[in-house]
């Protein structure tokens, strides 16, 4: 029997069925992790270079942008890494700190999304408090809550993770990931259980309250057209983001609890990295593309970097 002092590295079994294409993959993926930090840099240079984009809801997109970095810069270094070569494993402490990082990002996408909402609902719904109630010092309080409320989470989600005894080393998926671990206990994960399902309800409850505020603003942009452009402007592409990133998320969590090995292992893989691939390179195309001030600004970066090339 295996415990979690004599395990030292998980064999990650997700590429079992992938080796005649992982060049291919590997070529995929390796572009498609540029095109994330590409987009991603690019909207936060935009914001952070221009005085006029320092607005909450410009700030928080930035947020959304920083963290999406932070979140793949724990998924696919170790993924292309993993694509060439022939043993895919992971040290215990290295799955851990994976662990923490994916999922740490994805509860700070859930809390900075609610965040915007909150910030849409006052700009809309209450425009003659908007500048008074989302000061600096407001704004500095929502950034530091969308990251310490998950990275709390995560620390105490991975320290009773850690405490497991563990009878086995293999787990089936591509990355680490919390209850994959789990199932590998000897014992009862009953206190794992009561607290990861505690933290999934605190933040699907999220997605409950962006889905409220967005039903009042819709009754509000009822009598404006100048607030129906601006939900439209503003917030349908925040609701197609939590959408794609709530579904990805949720298959993700159940799937890993609840479902069955039946599933081929290549579609099991396609549906795990939807909310690691898909997001994070979405929401500054979404966010860069219909947004008229970022995009002016991008665009304007663009050319005047080209015309000082030619």
């Amino acid at each position: 029997m295996e415990n979690a002092s004599s395990v030292l590295e998980f064999r990650l079994s997700g590429l079992n069925e992938t080796s005649e294409k992982r060049y291919f993959i590997f070529a995929w993926t390796a572009l498609w992790y540029y095109l994330t930090l590409l987009c991603n840099i690019t909207v936060i240079f935009a914001i952070a270079s221009d005085k006029g984009l320092h607005e909450p809801m410009y700030i928080f997109l930035c947020n959304l942008c920083i963290n999406a970095l932070y979140g793949t810069a724990g998924f696919y270094p170790k993924f292309l890494y993993d694509l060439l070569s022939q043993f895919h494993v992971i040290s215990y402490a290295g799955c851990m700190i994976q662990i923490f990082v994916i999922y740490s990002s994805a509860l700070c996408d859930f809390s900075t999304l609610t965040i915007m909402a909150y910030d849409r609902y006052v700009a809309i719904c209450r425009p003659l408090d908007y500048h008074s109630e989302m000061t600096n010092l407001t704004v500095l309080k929502c950034i530091l809550f969308c990251w310490l409320a998950p990275f709390c989470c995560m620390a105490l989600v991975v320290f009773l993770t850690s405490r497991l005894a563990l009878c086995g080393s293999s787990i089936g998926k591509l990355y680490c990931e919390t209850w994959a671990v789990a199932k590998l206990a000897c014992y009862s994960t009953t206190v794992n259980n009561v607290v990861g399902q505690t933290v999934i309800i605190i933040y699907f409850g999220h997605a409950v309250l962006i889905v409220g505020s967005y039903i009042r603003l819709i009754g509000t942009c009822r009598n404006s057209k100048e607030s129906r452009y601006r939900f439209m402007q503003t917030c349908v592409p925040h609701l197609f983001t939590l959408f794609n990133f709530t579904v990805a998320l949720l298959f993700d969590v159940f799937y890993s609890r609840y479902g069955s090995i039946s599933i081929p292992q290549s579609l099991r893989n396609f549906f795990a990295l939807d909310f690691l691939f898909i997001p994070p390179i979405l929401n500054p195309l979404i966010y860069g593309l219909q947004l008229s001030r970022i995009r002016k600004k991008i665009t304007s970066l663009y050319f005047r970097n080209s015309v000082g090339i030619s």
